[in-house]
């Protein structure tokens, strides 16, 4: 016959309950006043509660450039942190007004000044144009 051995839990425990620096058992507080021991006057934690249900929000950076020569060329470039998503992508001046002018009219307004301005210089090129290409018409028909 074999005799079963007695188990960790069936073995009372002979540790005593640590005790903190005031002779008082862990876990403890002793009311100097009266002598008794009380578990609720315990230091409140300090943050947010494990489990809390309150969200934190979650930040997305974009940054989006759009860039335009003295020639009405106009490029957009998309970087998310160091990653460049998208870069050098040709965008019509008619595409970025119409989007600056939706993101907000602060931005809109000065850069709708600066695309006409373009237009007026490019406008002032075709008309140069035009008068040398009839100068060289009349010069054309002279020879023959």
């Amino acid at each position: 016959m074999t005799t079963a051995e007695p188990t960790p839990a069936d073995v009372p425990s002979t540790v005593p309950p640590a005790a903190d620096a005031s002779g008082s058992p862990a876990g403890t507080a002793t009311d100097a006043a009266t002598g008794t021991n009380d578990v609720t006057s315990e230091k409140p934690k300090r943050g947010r509660p494990k489990g809390s249900t309150a969200r934190t929000t979650r930040v997305v950076e974009l940054t989006l450039t759009v860039s335009g020569s003295a020639d009405g060329e106009w490029q957009a470039e998309l970087k998310r942190g160091a990653t460049w998503l998208a870069r050098a992508l040709p965008v019509s001046a008619a595409a970025v007004v119409k989007a600056a002018a939706e993101l907000h009219p602060e931005i809109g307004g000065p850069i709708e000044e600066v695309i006409g301005e373009a237009r007026a210089a490019r406008e002032a090129k075709v008309a140069e144009l035009e008068a040398q290409l009839e100068q060289a018409r009349k010069a054309l028909a002279e020879l023959e």
